[in-house]
């Protein structure tokens, strides 16, 4: 056998996780959201009252069937990440990952319709322009993150799955948090 060929096929099987960049980008966007969810959760302990009343206007069914939409995106993330998946398997996983991260969007989108017109009531306190900034900020993760999804199942590389199925289980992670804290607290 070639060297050469041993070689690549033995530096595309090996799992990159422990890249510097990426724990960078990890830990980049735990802190970043982390301090988002504490001044969400200050605010609502200043203004208990408020943030209660504001509570009643979200929709939590519909909050959690996205929580359902993207654990399955993150389950199809894991998929293609596993060390044994094919090219093949990796790239139908990949684009069935982003295909239920735009659907998360698309939801959040349309939940959003009902909780615009809030913002700004001064009766609600800060509470709405804290959940657009928090929920919208973590949209924009997903929806980013759906295309890098797509944009890696067209060139397959196993250290790409790895980079962006990892960063993909990081807003998994973030919305396993924020989903509680914001809507059911």
């Amino acid at each position: 056998m070639d060297m050469t060929v041993s070689t690549r096929a033995q530096e595309d099987e090996a799992p990159d996780a422990g890249d510097f960049l990426l724990w960078i980008l990890v830990w980049s966007e735990l802190a970043a959201f982390g301090i988002l969810l504490v001044a969400f959760m200050v605010a609502g302990v200043v203004q208990a009252d408020q943030f209660a009343a504001a509570r009643l206007h979200l929709n939590a069914p519909l909050a959690a069937l996205n929580t359902a939409v993207l654990l399955t995106s993150g389950w199809q993330a894991a998929r293609a990440a596993r060390p044994g998946a094919t090219r093949g398997e990796a790239r139908g996983a990949l684009i069935v990952a982003a295909l239920f991260g735009l659907l998360f969007v698309a939801i959040k989108l349309f939940e959003y319709r009902g909780e615009i017109g809030h913002t700004g009531d001064e009766a609600y306190g800060v509470f709405f322009e804290l959940y657009f900034l928090l929920t919208g900020f973590h949209l924009l993760h997903v929806a980013f993150g759906a295309l890098v999804l797509l944009l890696v199942s067209w060139r397959v590389g196993r250290a790409n799955v790895v980079l962006i199925t990892t960063l993909w289980h990081v807003f998994d992670l973030i919305w396993i948090v924020m989903f509680p804290l914001v809507y059911l607290a």
